[in-house]
């Protein structure tokens, strides 16, 4: 029974000032950051600055009659939502760590010093990236392995890192949106009603022709010589005998590496898959390279089994260090650890309290849903469900967001229409999934430049499958090529009708 003393709350519905201010604060207040921390800008002003949008946006729906506790469970309910996005990332973090303890990146580099050429590299790191992702269906993995040894391979051949990191991304995202194992792929089939393998068939269509397209480019600028340098012999061969004395190089350094790949296959939770490869690269590491930990730990006074076991606990905790003597070797060998990914965490955090409280009390909806009544022809419709789920990205900061949202404001639009539910599956995949790496404080955005090592807007213009996917959907959305069509539903209703004509 309601207390009849107690003050009846008015709830308003959000007007457009309501919702422009919230998304103006974020717009000036990340441009600041950027303006004047520049590429640190992710290391703690990128995070204040989602933070005081967050409380922005927490005044503006107040004021509309909304309470602190309804504010608070929201936000609360978009960082649960990320729960198991902070697992995978503190799991990559200590995978790093172990990873680099137990021989299993070195390795990875010295076969790749001696086996790829620098004209081919970014054409190589693509193809490489893209069969690893089809094959276990998940980007953040392939990124946070095979994509942490191809970047750290870079600056030892004498290619751009930022331009690796960019055929990384561009091939670990293939996998995302063309395997059936990727949970991006099944969220958006089944969002918008559609089979997991209709949904597949409409994506090659666009996933294809954007994977050689950044195929022809990566290729041209390896042959013309954009982002490589000359390969000096003597330095080379210097690295790798520096890597043969650091560490026993064995194919047995990459049973880590193996067991991952299998554990993806048999569909084992990421976080949980990458944990127990981290673990066991970590149980390894003291009968592989027991001088390698020894040389780590650096305590003397304590017997080998005691060091080994400290040894293993500062890798995961802390990342491994490594002190060769070469720059670019140190740089590579000594990351990792969960502590290094708590900035990636806390700016995930920050962009998932803003963007909830903007989708859950409908702030966002009051600026889509003027879009979409003035898309009048299909072509103008896709365009816009595309530039709806890239804008999400960039203000929601959250790929999961940037599916949903378009998939349920759209998805009765597009039935109306006659448009066949695979095309709403494909421009949310094409503009919602690989658009994410693309935003520095987007979920996928802070993670890829984390585990990478290279600023987002550094790698940005290089990840060429990501920017052509979404070009594409839109121009096959304005030519009608391999736009589906069905019968409309007011056309289908008057012909279930019975006639009454005599």
């Amino acid at each position: 029974m309601t207390d009849p003393l107690k003050p009846v709350r008015t709830i308003r519905a959000p007007s457009y000032v309501d919702a422009f201010v919230p998304l103006l604060t974020l717009v000036v207040l990340i441009a600041g950051s950027l303006y004047l921390f520049g590429l640190d800008a992710t290391k703690g002003p990128l995070q204040v600055a989602l933070l005081l949008s967050s409380l922005v946006t927490a005044a503006i729906v107040l004021k509309n009659g909304h309470t602190w506790e309804a504010i608070a469970a929201s936000a609360q309910r978009g960082v649960a939502s990320v729960v198991s996005a902070i697992f995978i990332l503190l799991a990559v973090g200590a995978l790093i760590g172990t990873w680099n303890m137990s021989g299993t990146i070195p390795t990875m580099v010295y076969y790749g010093i001696k086996l790829m050429h620098p004209d081919w590299f970014y054409v190589a790191a693509l193809v490489i990236c893209s069969v690893v992702s089809l094959s276990i269906g998940s980007s953040w993995t392939t990124a946070g392995t095979i994509g942490v040894g191809l970047v750290g391979l870079s600056a030892l051949v004498g290619v751009s890192p930022a331009i690796t990191a960019g055929a990384v991304i561009s091939g670990s995202y293939v996998g995302d949106k063309l395997s059936p194992l990727s949970e991006t792929t099944i969220l958006a089939a089944q969002l918008t009603g559609n089979d997991v393998y209709t949904h597949l068939r409409a994506q090659m269509w666009t996933s294809v022709p954007a994977f050689l397209i950044a195929a022809l480019v990566f290729v041209a600028i390896g042959l013309g010589g954009a982002g490589v340098e000359p390969v000096d012999s003597a330095m080379m061969a210097a690295e790798l005998e520096m890597l043969g004395t650091l560490f026993w190089i064995t194919p047995l350094n990459l049973v880590p590496l193996l067991f991952l790949v299998v554990l993806s296959v048999r569909k084992t939770p990421a976080s949980l898959a990458i944990a127990a490869a981290a673990l066991l690269a970590g149980a390894l590491a003291p009968f592989l390279q027991p001088e390698a930990v020894l040389r780590f730990v650096s305590s003397p006074e304590l017997a080998a089994p005691a060091a080994h076991i400290k040894g293993i606990w500062l890798a995961l905790a802390n990342g491994y260090q490594a002190n060769s003597g070469i720059p670019e070797m140190d740089a590579l060998l000594s990351r990792g650890g969960m502590d290094s990914m708590l900035l990636t965490i806390w700016l995930i955090i920050g962009a998932l309290a803003y963007g909830t409280l903007l989708d859950e009390f409908d702030l966002l909806s009051k600026l889509v849903t003027p879009l979409l009544l003035r898309a009048k022809s299909a072509g103008s419709l896709i365009a816009t469900t595309a530039a709806t789920a890239m804008g999400l990205n960039i203000i929601a900061g959250d790929q999961y967001i940037a599916l949903v949202l378009p998939a349920r404001l759209f998805r009765v639009e597009f039935q109306r229409r006659g448009l066949r539910p695979q095309n709403l599956s494909r421009a949310i995949a094409d503009a919602g999934t690989v658009t994410s790496p693309l935003v520095p404080w987007n979920s996928c955005g802070a993670y890829m430049s984390a585990v990478l090592g290279v600023s987002t807007l550094l790698y940005l213009p290089f990840a060429i499958f990501n920017i052509a996917s979404p070009l594409l959907t839109i121009a096959l959305g304005f030519t009608g090529f391999k736009i589906e069509r069905m019968q409309p539903q007011s056309e289908a209703v008057a012909e279930s009708v019975p006639s009454t004509d005599v």
